[in-house]
């Protein structure tokens, strides 16, 4: 599928349908009982395509009065590629769906967490094209 095709389908718009805000919120009652227990919110952005493969950011943005460091954000990427609410697959899914038969997904995997900003962490997720 042609790169420009694939970069027209990542508005915000549907970046926010693929990785609702309240997920996060779900995440933190899922995982500490409590959503206000939870040190950042998490956005999906579009990193860009090579035609071969998709790279979409989990953006963690520090919440107001939380403390976002390293070693709170350094396991998430095996946490995440299995949790039920971060649901992963589910999103790689949805994708593939937007593809429309023009590309396949294929394998995914999650990046290491990556310190963007000392407010933003990110932890990429790489989507294998297929077709």
């Amino acid at each position: 599928m042609d790169a420009k095709k694939i970069d027209a389908l990542f508005t915000p718009e549907i970046l926010q349908q693929l990785f609702p805000k309240e997920r996060a919120n779900d995440f933190f009652d899922a995982l500490f009982g409590d959503a206000s227990e939870g040190a950042y919110d998490i956005e999906l952005a579009y990193n860009g395509t090579d035609g071969k493969r998709i790279v979409l950011d989990l953006c963690l943005h520090e919440r107001p009065g939380r403390c976002l460091v390293c070693s709170l954000t350094h396991g998430l990427p095996q946490v995440f590629s299995r949790h039920p609410v971060i649901n992963v697959s589910g999103i790689v899914e949805s994708v593939d769906g937007l593809l429309a038969g023009q590309a396949r997904c294929g394998k995914w995997s999650l990046g290491g967490t990556e310190q963007r900003q000392k407010s933003m962490h990110v932890i990429p997720l790489t989507i294998h094209l297929e077709g």
